[in-house]
């Protein structure tokens, strides 16, 4: 299963991170989300199951 990052930004917008299959061969999702996701923020691993295909209403997602 294909897994992405996901955290909220300042503006309350979602940020999904998407590793690449490079990546993954040496590294893993936390140490990914250690050099991406935005210091002090908290964040999910996630199956990209969860998150929605449909971006027609994407500024209203919301990430609990």
């Amino acid at each position: 299963m294909a897994q992405k990052i996901v955290f909220i930004n300042d503006d309350n917008s979602i940020g999904i991170i998407t590793p690449t299959a490079e990546w993954l061969e040496s590294h893993t999702m936390e140490e990914l989300a250690a050099k991406d996701v935005p210091a002090g923020k908290t964040y999910h691993i996630v199956d990209e199951s969860e998150i929605p295909t449909d971006r027609t209403f994407r500024n209203a997602w919301e990430w609990a």
